[in-house]
């Protein structure tokens, strides 16, 4: 029985043991576990489906949830959370990331807007707060991929280091346990890298097998900042603001099929296994308990051969799908503009 059929928070007995849920390490010491359940789905699901879907992958054996304030959702998450914690999982148990959209760069915002968060959720501090987008460009909810802020700018590294310390304090107050960045390239982290004191611990970023950003990754890994890899299958939910004609799908990919068809799983199960053996932590979003347990089970059980490793890492489409055209500057349409792709940021 699960707390969707009784009212009652249960541990699930067909789910999975956290402890045998692999464990990121990351440099301050904290240990994130190597699968989390994202909350973004705003545009498809209800706040209260979500919240339900919280509840539901801690019954089957998740311990980490990956929120933001711009999902319009914590304050029902934070209910959530509140089920399982009275239902006997202690708070340290868990690993709890927030994030400052990007409205709330001003340096008087920061501190407020984390508050405000873990107001929302129930808690008295976050385990991991992540700057969402590495500039304060912001679209209103719903928008259409034409529109543009007319106070976007592209990015100013010294305005970003205003806000970044803020963050920094963040971990001084005891609000925030681990910091990071997320949507942000090569170019922008190894100028943050330079001046931060307190350095990203995670770098949020698209990763799935169509688009595996292996620089970007390498270059993570190499500087001990752990890539969390969001959108790990491919996101068939992403806004349909996001989608267009060229966009690949992962799910289709004859390697991942095959692998899929040995293993008896879901394709959609073999690139959360990918990611995850591949060493990112993916962050799977589903209201679907069948879902969110097979990715559950994915990084657990049956690991890919060596073979369909490498057959996998080969067919790399380069196709991001979360192009952030909204965040682009007035009069430029250029959505590749916000990813340095000439290895220089766009001025």
């Amino acid at each position: 029985m699960s707390y969707a059929e009784t009212g009652k928070f249960e541990i699930a007995a067909d789910g999975i043991d956290p402890k045998s849920v692999p464990q990121k390490v990351l440099y301050t010491g904290a240990k994130m576990p190597a699968l989390g359940l994202g909350t973004f789905g705003s545009d498809r699901f209800t706040a209260d489906e979500i919240a339900n879907a919280v509840i539901g992958a801690a019954e089957v054996g998740y311990r980490h949830f990956d929120c933001a304030s711009v999902y319009g959702n914590e304050k029902e998450i934070g209910g959530a959370l509140k089920v399982i914690m009275d239902g006997g999982i202690k708070r340290e148990e868990l690993f709890i990331t927030s994030k400052l959209w990007n409205d709330k760069h001003a340096e008087e915002d920061v501190i407020p807007q984390c508050k405000k968060s873990l107001e929302d959720l129930g808690l008295d501090y976050l385990d991991l707060y992540l700057v969402h987008w590495p500039f304060p460009n912001f679209h209103s909810p719903g928008c259409d991929v034409d529109s543009r802020s007319p106070d976007a700018k592209p990015y100013i590294h010294e305005n970003f280091m205003k806000t970044w310390r803020q963050i920094e304090k963040l971990v001084e107050l005891g609000l925030v346990r681990n910091v990071g960045t997320s949507n942000t390239t090569i170019p922008k982290m190894k100028l943050i890298i330079r001046d931060a004191k307190i350095k990203p611990a995670v770098n949020e970023m698209e990763q799935h097998p169509h688009f595996q950003q292996q620089e970007l990754f390498d270059f993570m890994v190499e500087n001990k900042i752990q890539p969390i890899g969001f959108c790990p299958i491919g996101s068939p939910t992403r806004p349909d603001r996001d989608k267009t004609e060229n966009d690949t799908v992962d799910i289709e990919d004859p390697a991942i099929v095959a692998a899929a068809k040995r293993l008896n799983v879901h394709p959609a199960c073999i690139c959360v296994k990918w990611g995850s053996q591949r060493g990112q932590v993916p962050i799977p979003f589903s209201v679907k308990r069948y879902e969110y347990l097979s990715n559950l089970n994915a990084v657990v059980n049956d690991p890919l051969t060596d073979d369909e490793m490498k057959a996998i890492a080969t067919n790399d489409k380069n196709c991001r799908l979360i192009k952030g055209q909204v965040f682009l500057w007035k009069d430029n349409q250029d959505w590749t503009a916000l990813w340095d792709l000439d290895g220089k940021i766009e001025e």
